[in-house]
């Protein structure tokens, strides 16, 4: 005659039940694991940030992606003077929903640091760069995020391919001449007379204390702001050679300013879906630069936050609600 189960439950001692019982609780949990796994590999679950390098033209450049290929891409572009070590945590935050990719310029981050004899260490090179970078890896239609250097490049492409750019999000990247203020003096004056001793008040833009400014000042709390963000740029601002490129940008970015009417009739034509998250304390480039694109765009959603120039840094889970919103709405609706 078959013993009942109940019959065996109270035959088994305490330390057999105890023993079961952990392991239908180490099942649950690799059966958990293995539906999380299968969840990845279809990218339909956050995906890992990876770190890559691609070489465009002799130049290796370095990028981190994440999220599902076949979902809305967003190009993030990032700013002077850090690299896509800026979008660190925006990218976990987003990869779920979005293909995120980053890229380091020429020069900046973990990208290779080609001579300036060898590499034009201009906005147009840059921007043609990221253009081979996009088609490398078959990206056909994207978004683009655009903060400071991040726009004058990104802008580039979107003037020049309109028909490639989904959305635009513009932190704290300027379009309008509005937005040149007090801080461009001495760069103004670099401009009109390229001398050494004009290029010397722009030595502490990516000096140790300088750097750190630039992500300190006008934040709500600077003990919110890591350190590892200025001492990452260090180490490719502290590169052989690499002071002269950052100089040479800063000449450079002179040939930006006539691009404005062209990237303002690229607004008005196509009228792109644009977010503005924008920190409105950042003396780089403050909150006037951003109504202008009122004037312009007329599906756009504007927002001013108060912290400063790298405004990821203190309200990047802010940024991240904003962008999955107006994607959301903007992008994957329209597909």
């Amino acid at each position: 005659m078959l013993t009942s189960r109940v019959e065996v439950k109270k035959q088994m001692s305490p330390m057999t039940s105890l023993l079961v019982g952990l392991a239908v609780s180490l099942l649950c949990l690799f059966a958990s694991h293995s539906v999380s796994a299968a969840e990845n590999r279809s990218g339909s679950s956050v995906s890992q940030t990876l770190h890559k390098t691609i070489n465009i033209d002799g130049v290796e450049i370095f990028y981190r992606e994440a999220g599902p290929a076949d979902a809305p891409t967003i190009l993030l572009l990032h700013g002077f003077p850090t690299s896509s070590h800026m979008f660190r945590n925006l990218i976990p935050a987003l990869s779920d929903q979005f293909h995120l990719v980053a890229p380091d310029y020429p020069g900046f981050g973990n990208s290779a640091q080609p001579p300036m004899d060898a590499f034009d260490y201009t906005f147009d090179n840059l921007a043609d760069v990221m253009e081979r970078f996009v088609a490398a890896l078959g990206i056909e239609k994207y978004s683009l995020y655009l903060m400071d250097y991040g726009a004058p490049v990104g802008f580039r492409l979107a003037a020049g391919n309109p028909g490639r750019v989904e959305s635009l999000i513009v932190q704290n990247g300027n379009a309008y001449v509005e937005g040149l203020r007090e801080f461009w003096d001495p760069i103004r004056t670099y401009w009109k007379n390229r001398t050494l001793e004009n290029a010397q008040p722009l030595a502490k833009f990516i000096s140790p204390e300088g750097v750190k400014w630039q992500y300190t000042h006008g934040v709500r709390n600077q003990q919110t702001i890591s350190p590892d963000n200025w001492n990452v740029d260090l180490r490719h601002l502290s590169r052989e050679g690499n002071p002269a490129i950052q100089l040479a940008l800063f000449y450079d970015y002179q040939n930006n300013v006539p691009h404005y009417p062209k990237w303002q009739a690229y607004f008005r034509k196509h009228q792109p879906p644009t977010l503005i998250v924008w920190g409105k304390n950042d003396f780089i480039f403050p909150a006037e630069g951003a109504y202008p694109y009122k004037r312009d765009l007329k599906n756009l959603e504007f927002n001013l936050l108060d912290t400063g120039h790298f405004a990821l840094e203190e309200d990047g889970e802010v940024i991240a609600a904003k962008i999955r919103n107006f994607m959301s709405k903007q992008v994957a609706s329209a597909r």
